[in-house]
């Protein structure tokens, strides 16, 4: 799952998909009109990345697959083609898992201020999926493809690395798209490890999981995991001049901090790591399904989306001083 769900809560997650829970009026995008530009190049480029990234030829994307292979290789051009830089020596970082090679694609862009190039802010998500699901094998169809899970954060970390290509950050900027979630945030962890292995100080971690349909009846765009571990939110949404990013009650419940590939980052580096989202278990019913396509992602929503995370980054890399505190 864009969460990884350890097996014995997977049969909860599925109920709660069939029963909406959640009952309040959802705000108006961020007021800035610096971002609020015509979202049409967005979602063209969001319609290309994740037409590419959800074909049957990339076969569900898992891990240690000639189509996950695919998958790095397309990332790590697309990165290439903006002219931003790999974090290592190529775009690759590389683990085994289970004997199969997977790949993190990992890129850099050098903060403008020298004095905050030491410490830069991780931008990331996961591109790996389950390939194959095994309860439709015999069907015509039995590809998972993973639109929501998790090929809506990946396009999304692009146009944000896009974006930053663009208008250069005062603080240096990391964008890492992990392998091997599914398997038990293996990606991150082997990174989260390297980077501690390497003395290499981050700023912070600002993860995207399933973002590619808009949350029902809620006063904010999308929900940060370990909402209160932090002042991420506080800062986002003050950049944003909205309440851009919101606590949800069943983040909590379900300890969804540790769910997701920012938590390895949190455990390994001791420095706030957190996750974005908007799957709310009631308003995407194809979790780990055949039919999670690109055809029931909302383009629109995931583009004006992209633009606020994009606000508040800008305000979270170019702010002078180190903001970004934990509060519990």
């Amino acid at each position: 799952m864009g969460f990884f769900i350890f097996k014995p809560m997977r049969k909860l997650v599925i109920l709660l998909m069939l029963c909406p829970f959640l009952s309040c009026k959802q705000t108006q995008n961020t007021t800035d009109t610096r971002f609020n530009f015509n979202t049409t190049s967005i979602q063209q480029r969001l319609d290309k990345d994740l037409n590419r990234l959800t074909h049957d030829e990339l076969g569900g994307r898992l891990v240690g697959t000639a189509g996950q292979d695919k998958a790095a290789d397309y990332l790590a051009n697309q990165f290439k083609q903006m002219g931003i830089q790999p974090f290592y020596t190529t775009y690759r970082d590389s683990f085994m898992v289970k004997n199969k090679h997977a790949y993190n694609v990992v890129a850099y862009i050098a903060g403008k201020n020298k004095s905050l190039n030491n410490t830069p802010l991780l931008v990331g998500a996961h591109y790996d999926h389950i390939g194959i699901d095994k309860r439709t094998a015999t069907t015509k169809d039995s590809i998972a493809n993973g639109a929501n899970d998790n090929a809506s954060g990946t396009v999304a970390v692009l146009e944000i690395a896009r974006y930053f290509s663009e208008n250069p950050p005062e603080r240096s900027m990391i964008f890492a798209l992990f392998d091997a979630e599914e398997q038990g945030l293996l990606g991150s962890e082997h990174l989260a490890q390297r980077m501690k292995n390497e003395n290499q100080e981050l700023y912070g971690v600002f993860n995207l999981e399933m973002i590619g349909v808009p949350l029902k009846a809620q006063n904010y765009q999308a929900y940060l995991t370990g909402f209160d571990s932090s002042n991420m939110a506080q800062l986002f949404n003050n950049y944003t001049g909205s309440n851009s990013l919101g606590f949800f009650e069943k983040a909590q419940e379900f300890q969804l901090f540790k769910r997701s590939d920012n938590y390895p980052f949190y455990k390994h580096l001791g420095i706030p790591a957190q996750t974005v989202c908007t799957f709310d278990f009631s308003n995407y019913p194809y979790y780990h399904h055949v039919k999670d396509e690109m055809a029931h992602l909302d383009l629109e929503h995931m583009a004006r989306l992209i633009q606020v995370f994009q606000q508040g980054l800008t305000g979270m890399v170019n702010a002078k001083e180190n903001e970004l505190k934990f509060t519990n």
